[in-house]
């Protein structure tokens, strides 16, 4: 099941960080960043926080699970989005511990078909 657009808008609502929260569909799900890190995955109408100190320490009781078949078990934040304060800081707090993300290569040109 995809994830509705108006759950994908009510977290990013939640969350509260204006522009440096980012979010970029992925087959019908989506993907969460902050200040260009992803932090987060919405899948199936659910909040999966990525896995990292922050969640363990922050939110050591969240339920885990999938975000998708294959996935390995992420921190599932869904009891957070009625307290924005304790998920903006955990979210804050997993973007800091995220690694850069490395720089994109240009996509090459493509020469133009001849005709």
């Amino acid at each position: 099941m995809a994830t509705d657009r108006a759950f994908m808008l009510y977290v990013a609502e939640q969350i509260d960080l204006g522009s440096r929260l980012t979010y970029r569909k992925m087959f019908g799900e989506y993907a969460l960043y902050l200040d260009e890190k992803v932090v987060a995955f919405v899948c199936d109408n659910s909040l999966f926080i990525k896995p990292s100190p922050a969640a363990a320490t922050l939110a050591p009781d969240l339920p885990q699970a999938p975000p998708y078949p294959g996935a390995k078990d992420y921190p599932v934040a869904d009891e957070l989005l009625d307290d924005a304060d304790e998920l903006r800081r955990l979210v804050i707090e997993t973007a800091r511990l995220m690694p850069v993300p490395a720089p994109r290569k240009p996509r090459k040109k493509k020469p133009d078909a001849a005709t």
